[in-house]
């Protein structure tokens, strides 16, 4: 793989010495969320002019006061998806005033998240308690019948407004990675894409007991636009998070199985964008560089370079 399909991020504002140090010239592009000010977008939009890259957007773009930032498109309420609908709506109006024209759009799915009743979640990061529901309170058939309420809607807004519509696995739950229903759903609208986070797929598993992250990897690779990748060390009363990736991990140390979730991609879909969303500033340009040359390397195998 060449680095062509690789994306850093920018949350929060555009920092630019964070794009000095951690783009290179031929990265495909710049994930963006939550920036603060105008001033932000403007910074983006003209390195993206001047730098000859792509932009994705991470709902939202705006940080916009809200305690919940994702919009609840397959709440129970139907009030609260009507209001879930029209925040999207108002981000696609917006984002056409701006001119800015992202390759993708991405939304964190399910949400609300569905969680397995049989499980600890109380260490889990929750923004609000109208962010999740369980599974005992939300049908399988109501979950077919939201996601695909909201894979029609989303294919018209991309046909309309020439983007890519991304979804983010949340927290999973049974109807996600132990039935089929949702790759059919995949098939049928070709133009809804995934995004996988490595991070937070190994983290579920070592919380639910149910759940295996490199199986799901292998089941929904094929239909991945992105990857977020980084990594997490699990350990005895402590968890590292957003490390970049590197080979010396290991798992018996407690990291998560990378080179397994990329050899998985590389079999599945080596044309997937890498966005590196981890804290560059944990390790030094070196091992920074190490990092991406890695993950080019293990995406490349086979593959004649």
């Amino acid at each position: 793989m060449k680095m062509n399909r690789f994306m850093i991020g920018q949350y929060g504002s555009f920092d630019r010495q964070k794009f000095e140090r951690d783009f290179r010239t031929g990265f495909y592009g710049i994930e963006a969320c939550l920036l603060k000010t105008e001033e932000d977008v403007r910074a983006l939009k003209d390195a993206a002019a001047e730098h000859s890259f792509q932009i994705g957007v991470h709902f939202p773009l705006r940080d916009n006061g809200r305690v919940i930032r994702d919009a609840l498109v397959m709440s129970t309420e139907a009030g609260r998806r009507r209001e879930a609908f029209g925040l999207i709506q108002a981000e696609l109006d917006e984002l056409m005033r701006l001119e800015l024209r992202p390759a993708y759009i991405l939304f964190h799915y399910p949400k609300p998240i569905i969680l397995d009743n049989r499980v600890d979640w109380s260490s889990w990061h929750f923004s609000d308690r109208l962010e999740y529901v369980y599974e005992s309170e939300y049908s399988f058939d109501v979950f077919l019948e939201r996601t695909e309420e909201l894979f029609q809607w989303l294919t018209a807004q991309s046909e309309q407004y020439g983007f890519t519509p991304v979804l983010e696995f949340d927290a999973l739950n049974k109807y996600v990675y132990a039935s089929d229903a949702l790759e059919g759903l995949l098939r049928k609208y070709g133009a809804i894409r995934l995004c996988l986070d490595t991070g937070r797929l190994y983290l579920q598993e070592r919380k639910d007991p149910s759940f295996q992250s490199v199986p799901l990897m292998r089941k929904y690779a094929k239909f991945a636009q992105v990857i977020h990748l980084w990594n997490l060390q699990y350990g005895d009363g402590f968890v590292r998070l957003r490390y970049p990736v590197l080979p010396e991990q290991h798992l018996a140390e407690g990291w998560a199985p990378i080179a397994e979730y990329l050899t998985v991609i590389r079999e599945e879909n080596p044309d997937v964008l890498i966005q590196f969303e981890h804290r560059s500033e944990l390790v030094g340009d070196e091992e920074l560089q190490r990092c991406y040359q890695w993950v080019s390397d293990m995406l490349s195998v086979g593959r004649g370079g």
